[in-house]
């Protein structure tokens, strides 16, 4: 299976430095082994469909309507990310968990509707340090994507998973490899419960991968690729993750 690595900017940018993070990205990516993508505002996204048209990155948003259209101001829709291009959608993540009191429902809400508009989600999963220290973990995470996959039913081979430990995004701290490794065998073996095909869908770990701990994580036999958060709006961090990838 192709590693994936993406990009979340998060609430970062401006027209300019994007100009200048994008170009250094795509003067050092070559060819790329493994599929490469960039998660931005979505303000953003008709700058990025413009630099990346073409180019070996594919490009995302940080989260779509729940809704198809109508009387919802401030959402963008599925269609709306679609008429530029998008290849992917984050959905649930821990950020809008969280601020945003996004249920597992509505999280597989929106992986549905990005799924009827050609876009995969990269659906969100993970544990709160309280969560972890209950020894709940296991629990939490196979009950967040159960609900997607309830959803979804056959389509769920058409998703991205990423397991995000909430204690470990932005903190600094990451998951050891052999930790972030068992809950992706979790969630691994939930998904081959699931469909025939669980081979087909990445999952991707998402707290705090850099460019120094790249490697080891992305040598698990079960971790098929990062969400990046502070290290993709740095270029030669983000192409030494890239890199990594390439080298599994």
């Amino acid at each position: 299976m192709k590693k994936l690595i993406a990009g979340n900017w998060k609430m970062n940018g401006s027209l300019a430095a994007n100009e200048a993070l994008v170009q250094a990205m795509l003067a050092g990516i070559g060819s790329p082994k493994a599929d490469v993508a960039l998660c931005a505002p979505a303000p953003y996204l008709s700058q990025l469909q413009l630099l990346l048209n073409g180019s070996p990155i594919a490009w995302g948003s940080q989260d779509v309507s729940a809704h198809e259209q109508g009387a919802f101001t401030g959402e963008v829709s599925a269609a709306m990310l679609r008429d530029f291009a998008c290849r992917y959608a984050i959905v649930g993540h821990s950020e809008r968990r969280q601020y945003h009191g996004e249920t597992d429902a509505v999280v597989a809400e929106k992986a549905q509707r990005a799924l009827a508009a050609g876009i995969t989600p990269i659906v969100c999963v993970g544990e709160t340090l309280a969560e972890r220290e209950a020894g709940v973990t296991e629990e939490v995470v196979k009950r967040q994507l159960a609900a997607v996959i309830h959803l979804v039913g056959h389509c769920i081979t058409e998703i991205v998973v990423a397991y995000e430990p909430v204690w470990a995004i932005g903190t600094g701290k990451t998951a050891t490899p052999e930790q972030a490794q068992a809950v992706h065998a979790v969630l691994r073996a939930q998904l081959k419960a699931a469909t025939p095909h669980p081979e087909r869908i990445q999952i991707l770990y998402g707290g705090s991968m850099n460019a120094a701990n790249a490697a080891t994580l992305l040598a698990q036999p079960d971790i098929d690729g990062g969400l990046i958060g502070g290290a993709s709006l740095k270029a030669p961090d983000f192409l030494q993750i890239v890199a990594a990838a390439n080298a599994q």
